[in-house]
């Protein structure tokens, strides 16, 4: 098994992550960035389970990426593959694996509270949580990205592939965009991450 993913992971956690990941056939590879997803795993047709990961993730959002991903394969060991992919299984297995690493050797004391919380019942992806994703954002490399939900209504912007919107009101937990050049609304995640294009 290659093991450049432990780079990508707090010191302090390596260990721990080794541990879990012993004798289970498991090839873990560090992707370049992909938009829609952080990370997956699946069986292959060998036998053996495969997990991807972005490279471009901060070592916290890594190793929580990395441990969910780990559930998928645990939770598919234990309960078979009838199960749903973020269903109770799963989320029981999340939980039971990330505990020992929610500690203040491997992750910062103000991310833990936001952590704890989180993992009371985990979602399918960390970026359904607000605060913590804005939490975790605060530790990535600089970019010119933010989070819609920090922009103004009625303020443009840009998505990766180029296509431009303009902030409308919260639907629920979404918001309701206008993409300028069809005409067509969208609903947004509060945590996806767009290019602010002007100010309000």
């Amino acid at each position: 098994m290659q093991n450049d993913f432990l780079n990508h992971i707090p010191i302090k956690s390596r260990s721990g992550v080794q541990a879990i990941i012993e004798d289970q056939n498991l090839i873990i590879k560090v992707k370049k960035e992909r938009k829609t997803r952080h990370g997956d795993y699946r069986k292959l047709s060998s036998g053996n389970h495969q997990i991807t990961i972005n490279s471009n993730l901060n070592e916290y959002r890594f190793l929580i990426t990395l441990i969910h991903e780990i559930a998928h394969l645990k939770a598919y060991k234990t309960f078979g593959n009838k199960i749903k992919p973020h269903g109770i299984e799963w989320k029981q297995t999340f939980q039971h694996l990330i505990l020992p690493f929610l500690n203040p050797e491997i992750f910062p004391l103000d991310l833990l509270p936001l952590l704890a919380n989180h993992f009371k019942n985990p979602k399918a992806s960390s970026d359904t949580d607000a605060n913590l994703a804005l939490a975790l954002k605060q530790y990535d490399e600089e970019n010119d990205k933010t989070f819609i939900f920090e922009i103004p209504e009625g303020v443009t912007f840009k998505l990766y592939n180029g296509r431009i919107f303009k902030k409308g009101p919260k639907r629920r937990k979404r918001f309701e965009c206008l993409e300028l050049n069809s005409g067509k609304l969208y609903l947004f995640n509060p945590n996806a991450e767009v290019q602010l294009l002007e100010e309000a």
